[in-house]
């Protein structure tokens, strides 16, 4: 297997993954964008690199298709960068931006496990023992017996 899936775009609009021999829709390439997976989409007529194309065409149907990631204002504020001398420099820094935002919800998935509630849970519970611990530690600096330390009353 080479490490860049290559999926060809032929004249009737079709996607084929030559990876898998099949033709393939715009949400299977979406699948392959969220697995992380190498992969470049060619016209199947010239070998032309269309990758770009298609995945504005992916976001093209996600912002048009529920909630929005892009508001009017801010496309209208990257439409402006076009053509101009900071056009370079505003790419590499949206893209430095974003691996760094990817890398910081990565570290931030792995220390909260697979959900925050879990993660949350976990640290109510260590917050409740610490608290429960500095209580006991204060109970017995005021010389009250704390857990096991107290006095187990009789039974009348």
């Amino acid at each position: 297997m080479s490490s860049e899936r290559i999926i060809k775009k032929y004249p009737n609009r079709r996607l084929y993954d030559t990876e898998v021999s099949r033709y393939i829709t715009l949400a299977d390439v979406r699948t392959l964008v969220m697995d992380s997976a190498r992969f470049r989409v060619v016209d199947a007529a010239n070998d032309a690199d269309i990758t770009r194309a298609i995945l504005l065409q992916i976001m093209l149907e996600d912002e048009t298709g529920g909630e929005a990631l892009f508001s009017a204002n801010m496309l209208a504020q990257i439409i402006r960068f076009y053509g101009g001398t900071v056009q370079g420099v505003f790419a590499r820094y949206l893209e430095s931006s974003l691996d760094l935002f990817a890398q910081q919800q990565k570290k931030l998935s792995e220390t909260w496990g697979d959900s925050p509630i879990d993660a949350v849970t976990r640290m109510t519970k260590r917050n409740m023992d610490l608290w429960s611990n500095l209580q006991d530690e204060f109970m017995r600096a005021a010389g009250i017996p704390v857990g096991s330390e107290r006095p187990h009353d009789e039974d009348p």
